[in-house]
């Protein structure tokens, strides 16, 4: 983490731990779970020389890698097996775990940071990756 990160002050990263953010407000975000999650952040990485935008990953369970993205950009993208969307698309009610940035946040961690600039992971970059990786 830089010392820009440790400044940042969005309203919907939570203080301490973590919280359940309901998808579309502040953002959409895209789970995939288990190794195949861990490859497409390790591919968005490398993709964007180190600064894919912000992501969480959760150490237990489905182990779902979360890729937040701007507010309205999944719902009307296909996406290929094994992406689960998380948006306010109507019909659809989602919620995104989010850690702090300092403490305790266990099981979740962010894989990547939220950028000084405020950006989100872009959508067509990542929905590029997935479909490189997942077919």
């Amino acid at each position: 983490m830089n010392a820009e990160n440790h400044e940042l002050d969005l309203e919907w990263i939570p203080a301490s731990g973590f919280q359940l953010r309901k998808a579309g407000v502040h953002f959409d975000a895209v789970r995939v779970d288990g190794a195949d999650g861990q490859r497409l952040a390790d591919l968005m990485d490398r993709m964007t020389g180190g600064d894919p935008g912000p992501i969480v990953s959760e150490a237990n369970g489905c182990r779902g890698v979360f890729f937040l993205l701007p507010p309205g950009s999944t719902a009307h993208r296909s996406w290929p097996r094994g992406v689960i969307r998380l948006n306010a698309a109507a019909g659809s009610v989602g919620y995104v775990p989010v850690p702090a940035l300092h403490g305790p946040t266990w099981p979740l961690a962010w894989w990547s940071l939220p950028p000084a600039d405020r950006r989100f992971v872009h959508p067509m970059l990542l929905r590029t990756a997935a479909t490189e990786l997942l077919g």
